[in-house]
């Protein structure tokens, strides 16, 4: 399934799982200088070098943020309760963020676990999935919050790396996603409904891969693409924007058709990149 009901309650899980902003998308809720280092790319087409780990450790339970916590690039990886890394449902995650709070240079290796938890507004700056487990990310904040994704990378997401079950914004940045199902999905099933906003800027996607974004049109979902460079997807197999009818009542969501609509998709062709 593509969601999860807010904010413990069980659900069933398969494996389906307007151009204003986006100029200025980089900076969105980001504090202070925007720090680029040699693991972030600078442009979408230019080949991603992922960083290597400075040390490792094991966490075997939810490490809380609140302020900012940079990692300097410690890879940190679930044990005990928290050595999942498959699409079980329900699983923890190796950090959560509270309200505001800023997770940098840090990489989540395997087992992931469920990745990061954002309990409102949060900054994920060069943040590094080596493999997904159930999500990478997951985003639970109200109307007014503000998720920003800048820099970083995931790989081998059997089904989400972004999770958006709350409402808000969230607006990533300068990220590359390699071997993935879904990179973000609008809670299609959650008890409580929002309408979502998702940005996305200078993104390198690289096959395998099956959808970019999925979005709920009945809601009012929306999802700008902008400087999208897609790797290894010669046939255009990838879906780069994915309409839904969500619901609240935990049913399967249907599709409602795909490609750009100036409304609910906002990207034109000359927004994807082709390698």
């Amino acid at each position: 399934m593509t969601s999860r009901v807010e904010p413990r309650a069980r659900h069933r899980r398969r494996t389906d799982r307007k151009r204003a902003l986006v100029g200025g998308a980089s900076a969105v809720a980001l504090t202070g200088a925007a720090i680029f280092t040699s693991t972030t790319m600078s442009t979408a087409s230019a080949a991603t070098t992922w960083p290597t780990a400075t040390g490792s450790e094991a966490v075997s339970s939810t490490i809380a943020v609140s302020g900012t916590r940079d990692g300097g690039y410690k890879r940190y990886y679930g044990s005990g309760d928290l050595a999942g890394d498959g699409q079980e449902e329900g699983q923890d995650p190796i950090f959560q963020l509270a309200d505001g709070a800023t997770l940098k240079n840090v990489i989540i290796g395997a087992p992931g676990a469920d990745g990061v938890h954002c309990q409102g507004s949060c900054t994920l700056q060069n943040v590094w999935w080596e493999d997904v487990g159930e999500d990478a990310a997951t985003f639970k904040g109200g109307n007014s919050a503000v998720y920003t994704v800048y820099g970083g990378g995931a790989k081998k997401a059997a089904d989400k790396v972004f999770q958006h079950n709350g409402g808000g914004k969230l607006v990533v940045s300068k990220f590359a996603v390699q071997d993935f199902k879904t990179l973000y999905r609008s809670c299609g099933n959650c008890s409580t409904q929002y309408k979502r906003t998702s940005i996305f800027n200078t993104v390198e996607v690289t096959a395998p891969g099956s959808r970019l974004v999925g979005i709920n049109t009945n809601y009012g979902d929306t999802a700008a693409l902008r400087n999208i460079t897609v790797v290894g997807d010669s046939g255009k197999k990838i879906v780069p924007c994915q309409k839904y009818i969500g619901n609240n009542t935990g049913a399967e969501p249907t599709t409602n058709g795909s490609g750009p609509d100036g409304t609910y998709c906002d990207y034109t062709a000359s927004d994807i990149t082709y390698q």
